[in-house]
């Protein structure tokens, strides 16, 4: 699945910086999003496992699905790769932290990057996998993405009443496939938001709106919709003012090969986000 071509921040991000500009810069004002689909064919079975770290292949095992661990255990290579790029270090060098939760103080907030030079900072990140589809999210300020696969209709009369009355509200007034659209939209904001915040669904669902009036979003965080499909929608969230430069870009399928580097496949013709 090809990601498409994006539309104003508003309603998708801009497109990709044009040729030439720098992809591994982070400042202020700019945020990159890197879409990762999922390995299949002989790319799958040579995915570079050795830089994960032994919680990682734990992990990636405990998947009932196959095809989840295969997603995951390309993802984390991903991550690992690209913030290599970014922090100047080999993928296996790498080191995640959680930082302190802001409700409780507890060891269990964002995941984050130890700098490999205190005390520049690292970049702040963030990791999404849904239905064979992965965004990672890098920025200067803290960050939140979430990538969905479209819901079924079970799924969207089981959810609603956890979100916000007045996305409730909104999700009434439509039917048939844009209620299932604009509740995967609605779904992608919030999970990034609070991924952003750190709290996770520890926040409950409901004490934040993030539907069609802008206005009414959490004060201090721009909420973005980064991607839509056939099958898979995604937000991002950061914190302050929104990005005079959001950068959406497919990774290189050999990003996960052994000897791979992170860099961007080359873009395909693609339907706007709207």
């Amino acid at each position: 699945m090809t990601p498409p071509a994006t539309g104003p921040a508003t309603g998708g991000a801009r497109p990709h910086p044009a040729a030439g500009e720098t992809e591994f810069t982070v400042a202020r004002g700019r945020l990159d999003l890197w879409v990762v689909r999922s390995p299949e064919g002989r790319t799958a079975g040579e995915l570079d496992r050795s830089v994960l770290d032994d919680a990682e292949r734990r992990r990636a095992a405990m998947f009932l699905r196959p095809a989840d661990g295969l997603l995951y255990t390309a993802a984390h290579i991903a991550l690992r790769r690209l913030l290599g790029r970014y922090l100047g270090v080999a993928a296996e060098e790498v080191r995640f932290f959680r930082e302190p939760c802001p409700g409780c103080g507890g060891p269990h907030g964002r995941p984050a990057a130890a700098p490999p030079d205190p005390p520049d900072p690292a970049p702040h990140f963030s990791l999404s996998h849904s239905g064979g589809l992965a965004v990672v999210g890098v920025a200067a300020v803290p960050v939140g993405v979430d990538v969905e696969r479209l819901p079924g209709e079970e799924t969207v009369e089981v959810c609603t009443p956890a979100l916000h009355p007045g996305e409730r509200a909104e999700l009434a007034e439509v039917g048939g496939e844009a209620r299932r659209e604009l509740f995967g939209r609605l779904w992608t904001r919030k999970e990034a938001y609070l991924k952003g915040l750190g709290t996770g669904l520890g926040r409950a669902p409901d004490r934040d709106y993030l539907g069609a009036d802008v206005r009414r979003h959490p004060r201090g965080w721009t909420v973005l919709d980064v991607l839509r499909t056939p099958t898979h929608t995604a937000a991002a969230a950061v914190r302050g003012r929104e990005p005079a430069v959001v950068a959406v870009r497919p990774l290189a399928e050999t990003c996960l090969l052994a000897g791979g580097e992170a860099r961007s496949a080359r873009p395909e013709p693609a339907p706007a986000a709207r």
